[in-house]
């Protein structure tokens, strides 16, 4: 079944909650174009690709109150069936005009449900959906979080700059270094879990978080020890994400202007 965060969102979209739908295209629109830029093959240039990854999303809020999670297929590999079958249809469309025929759109099957073997969701791709959703949690983080807190959290995590030199350039000490950081570290800790729940469709996807590491420490643990493997995994899933944002910007401002 699906979570009920996940049937309130999908309310939201179905609803044309614009909120909702600027969500789902910020925190995965750059994944779905990175991969109808891989299938593409210089095919099609940036302006189409960002169309048809629109299209990816609308086709899933539209079908998705259809999803029958027994049927084995995550949410990942829904998105990508999704973006194989616009993409194609776009490709047909194209052969259509230039034989001088007429195209008529594919149709979305239910057979999508299911786990497709022929798709290639393969552990990169499955990796660049995960680290959306933690970029997703960052931002919620720093939409709730006080300016100074995140700006610590910021320098420390994802910068990487060391407590002492924090403290300094704030003002503050060492110790309200480390406790404003567990604050903010707990906040996205949090909030993970409930951007996983969102967009989780099998058990699997909802133990995703867990396995790589992300999940608050159980007690009686090294806590010290947790909160370091999860601020560097954190930060390496960050900085990956940045990579490919920044990636998917130059795409699209190189084919704007070839000179």
């Amino acid at each position: 079944m699906l979570t009920p965060m996940t049937t309130n969102f999908v309310g939201r979209l179905r609803a044309n909650d614009q909120a909702a739908w600027f969500e789902l295209w910020e925190t995965f629109g750059p994944v779905v174009r990175s991969q109808l830029t891989k299938w593409g093959k210089g095919r099609i240039g940036s302006q189409t690709v960002q169309d048809l990854s629109q299209e990816t999303l609308a086709a899933l809020s539209e079908s998705i109150d259809r999803f029958d999670p027994t049927r084995g297929a995550r949410f990942s590999t829904w998105l990508l069936a999704i973006a194989k079958h616009v993409l194609g249809d776009e490709l047909d469309r194209r052969q259509a005009l230039k034989r001088g025929g007429n195209h008529k759109p594919a149709v979305q099957h239910e057979d999508w449900m299911a786990c497709d073997r022929g798709l290639p969701a393969d552990a990169q791709y499955e990796a660049a959906v995960f680290r959306a959703k933690v970029e997703a949690a960052i931002r919620l983080v720093e939409k709730e979080s006080d300016f100074t807190d995140f700006t610590i959290f910021s320098l420390r995590v994802l910068e990487g700059k060391p407590g002492k030199e924090v403290a300094d350039s704030l003002g503050v000490s060492e110790p309200t270094i480390s406790r404003r950081l567990a604050k903010v570290r707990d906040c996205l800790r949090s909030k993970l879990q409930e951007v996983v729940a969102i967009y989780s469709f099998t058990e699997d996807e909802r133990t995703e978080a867990a396995r790589n590491g992300l999940v608050p420490p159980p007690k009686n643990t090294q806590a010290v020890h947790d909160d370091a493997l999860f601020d560097e995994a954190i930060a390496e899933i960050y900085h990956r994400q940045m990579d490919l944002r920044r990636q998917d910007q130059a795409q699209r401002l190189s084919d704007r202007d070839p000179g």
